[in-house]
C-alpha cells in the first residue's frame, strides 16, 4: 500500500505533490490554530492541483507537436492519467477540507 502510494507521489511530479502534502498538512494545523482559513486552504490545493493539471497537459501537448512520428493513443492515455494525479489529490484535501468545516461550523 505504501509503496503504490509513494509510486502515484512520484508519478504526479515530485514537487507538485510536495507542494499539495505541504498544504494539506497546513489544513490540520489550520483546523487547529486558524479554523477560519480550512476553506480558503482547500481551495487553494484544488485550484492548484487543476493549474499543474492544466500546466502538464500544454506541456505535453506542445511536446507532441514537436514530435516527428506518429503517438499512440496509450501513450496519450498513460500521460493523462499520470497529470490527472494532481487534480485527484487537491480534490481530496478540498473534501477534507470541507468536512473540516462541517465539523467546526457552530450548531444552533
Amino acid at each position: 500500500m505504501i509503496t503504490e502510494i509513494s509510486e502515484l507521489f512520484i508519478k504526479g511530479g515530485s514537487l507538485f505533490m510536495s507542494i499539495l502534502t505541504l498544504l494539506f498538512a497546513l489544513l490540520f494545523l489550520a483546523a487547529w490554530k486558524a479554523p477560519a482559513w480550512v476553506r480558503n486552504i482547500g481551495s487553494i490545493a484544488l485550484a492548484f492541483g487543476i493549474l499543474i493539471h492544466l500546466m502538464g497537459i500544454y506541456q505535453a501537448f506542445g511536446d507532441l507537436i514537436e514530435f516527428k512520428e506518429e503517438v499512440s493513443l496509450r501513450v496519450l492515455y498513460a500521460g493523462y492519467r499520470c497529470s490527472s494525479l494532481t487534480v485527484i489529490y487537491g480534490l481530496i484535501i478540498y473534501i477534507v477540507s470541507r468536512i473540516i468545516h462541517i465539523f467546526q461550523t457552530p450548531r444552533i
